[in-house]
Parts: C-alpha cells; structure tokens; sequence
C-alpha cells in the first residue's frame, strides 16, 4: 500500500540564469557585454588555456572592448592570485570581468572582485565561526563588476555566489559570500572545452557528482531543486567514462550537469564530503573531485540514519550505472552504486593512496569543523566523530 504524500512547505528562490551553448554562444557574448553596458573587459585565465586557440577566438571575438588579460588563476584560489587579480582590475579600470577555465577561475574573478569593491583584507570580509558554534557572514554592500564565465571545465561554482579562496600563510580557507557577485552569463562554447586534459575534466565531474549526491541526500531538497540535482546525477552516470571524456559532445554535457548541480544546491547546501575534500585538498596535490570520490561512502554511510529515506532517489538516478537490480533503494544500494561508478573509473579508495599520512587526520579534522558548511550536514558532528570518519577512509 503506497503512502500518501506529506503536505509541502518549502521556499524555492531562483536566480537569473543565461546560458548560451554551442558554436555560435561567443557571438552571444558580445551582445551580453553591451546588455550589461561594459565596454573594458579583463579576461581572467590560468596558463595552459591562455596558451590555446580558443583565446585567440575569444581575443577576436572581444576586439577593443579586451583590455587585459590576467593569467593568474591556480588551482585551490590561493590567495595571492586573487590579490594580483584585483590589482590588475584596477590598473586597467576594468568594468567587467570574464573567467575562462574552471571552479578556480570562477572563484578568483568573483573574489578579485570583492577586494577590488570592498577595499579590504579578504580575512576581515571572510565569514566566522563564532564562539556559539554559529557562523557569521559579513554584508558587503559594495557594487561588484559584472561577471561573465567560459568554462574549460565542469564546475558548481559556475552559478553560485560563493567564493572560497586559500589563505597561504594561515593554511584556512576563507570563505566570501556575495549575491552580486553572481555570473551574468555562460557561454559553453566546444573550442574550450576541449583545451581540458581529461584527468581534470574527470575530477571536477566527480566533485559534481559528489555535490550532486550530498544536496539530494539533505532534508531541505525541495521538488523543483529534486529535479535539477536528479538530471544532473543521469548525465553524470550517462557520460563519466574514461572512454569518452575526450569527446565534446560529452564534456558539454558534464557542464551541463555541473551547473543543474550548482542551482540545485541552492536551495539545499552540500554536506559533510564536500568540507573533507576542502580540508584534505589543502594538504594533497590530488584534485578535490578525486578527494571527494573517497570519502563519498563513508559519509554516506555515517548520515544513513538521518538520511536514508533520500537514498531511494539517488539510486533511481544512477540506474544507468547501477550493477544490479534498479529497483533496490535501500541506503546501501545507493552506496553500492556509486562505488560500483567509481570501480570503474580506477580512481584512488583510501586517503593513504593519495599521501594522506596518519598523523594528519586530527588537524584535518580541526579544519573541518571550522568549515561554513559543515553546519548544512544531516547529522550532527563533533570533532571525534569527523576524525573517526577520516580513520575509516584511511
């Protein structure tokens, strides 16, 4: 006997979303640059796209509204590249910014952007943990440039109005929260994405994936945002194979999910993974998709009895990928599914695998819990609870 759906009470808040796909998506983004009424814009970058054919389209494409270019973009947003970013906004009077690569680029120019309006240290405008366990975040009230983004890579960060950045000298990651800061535009344009190598085009679809699984597994994952981080699941388990990441037909599609998964977790947050990867990436040269992928079980496993009446919806939307019987949906069916996807795409399975020395879990764990979204997990946690957690994947 089916049970009757329980009464609805949710808000569900989109922002603007214009997104352009395809051969003809540069031409778009002039017309977007004249909406906006920008008429100096800096290209934000990283070195090997920099290097590429697809900037000598989008340097053609901009003509004279291109005033500079800023190839400091690195993996993680360490700090120091966000300052030089915000320094070369200035000089050239920059009144947009485009990002062109991944997560990294995205974060960097929204972030330069921040230092640039607020005039002040990215620690002061960085939100707290307060002494109650609760989190502040500044207001910055501030104008922020127009941004726009061309991705090489699939990132989440693409649409959010987020943006965590490294702090080099104090190893903490600072996170700056801003609604204005939000990307006016995208444009998924095959030239770039093609300048990926297809190591990272896999890790940042994995942290997708992961992001994905942690938003529909939480509470607050309302309907319409079901819809969005469920799609973006299918595409995922449809398209993340090592056989075909060199396709281009496939690396759009993984975008395309990346930013389903970006509006999708809106609305519901990210989860306990998510902080790991932050804290475990700082101390490993392994990308975070990859950091993710091996500590997915184990916290799926530790918030199963918060969230297992979830897991049904995540096993439907991996049953292209599924090893058995589609209709199990049973928390460790969920589980299985995404181990049984990331068997096959020979990934590292344990910490110690990717140089995570023992000693190191305890001040990871110390990292974690001073993390914004830890506060977003299911279940509660304390400081032993997260390092007997990194002790289980280990």
């Amino acid at each position: 006997m089916e049970s009757k759906p329980t009464p609805l009470s949710f808000q569900h808040v989109a922002n603007e979303l214009r997104l352009f796909c395809g051969e003809e998506s540069l031409a778009a983004l002039t017309r977007e640059l004249t909406r906006a009424g920008c008429s100096r814009a800096l290209v934000v970058e990283g070195r090997s796209v920099g290097n590429s054919g697809a900037m000598e389209l989008l340097r053609k494409t901009l003509g004279p509204v291109l005033v500079g270019e800023c190839i400091s973009v690195r993996s993680n947003s360490p700090l120091p590249t966000v300052v030089e970013t915000a320094q070369v906004l200035e000089k050239l009077k920059a009144d947009c910014v485009i990002a062109v690569g991944g997560g990294s680029a995205a974060v960097t120019a929204r972030a330069a952007s921040i230092l640039l309006a607020e005039q002040s240290s990215a620690q002061s405008l960085s939100t707290k943990r307060l002494g109650d366990g609760t989190f502040d975040s500044p207001r910055l009230r501030a104008s922020k440039l127009p941004h726009f983004i061309v991705p090489t890579t699939p990132s989440t960060a693409f649409v959010k109005a987020g943006s965590a950045i490294h702090d080099v000298d104090s190893g903490h990651r600072l996170a700056l929260f801003d609604p204005k800061t939000r990307v006016r535009a995208l444009f998924v344009h095959p030239e770039f994405l093609g300048t990926a190598p297809t190591e990272l085009v896999q890790s940042a679809s994995l942290n997708t994936l992961v992001t994905a699984v942690e938003a529909l597994a939480s509470p607050k994952c309302d309907p319409l945002a079901e819809a969005l981080l469920m799609q973006s699941l299918r595409l995922i388990g449809e398209h993340l194979n090592s056989t075909s990441l060199e396709d281009i037909a496939t690396r759009e599609r993984l975008v395309l999910a990346a930013i389903l998964c970006g509006r999708g977790t809106e609305q519901s947050g990210g989860g306990l993974s998510s902080v790991l990867a932050h804290a475990i990436g700082a101390r490993s040269n392994v990308p975070n998709g990859i950091v993710n992928a091996i500590v997915l079980p184990y916290t799926m496993r530790f918030n199963a009895a918060h969230t297992a009446a979830r897991y049904s919806v995540i096993a439907k939307s991996l049953v292209d990928v599924f090893p058995r019987d589609p209709h199990l949906t049973k928390p460790r069916d969920a589980i299985a599914a995404i181990e049984a996807l990331f068997e096959t795409l020979s990934i590292p399975s344990r910490l110690r695998d990717i140089g995570i020395a023992q000693e190191d879990l305890p001040e990871i764990a110390i990292a974690a819990m001073s993390d914004w979204f830890i506060a977003r997990n299911a279940r509660f946690l304390t400081h032993e609870s997260v390092l007997s957690i990194l002790a289980s994947c280990w």
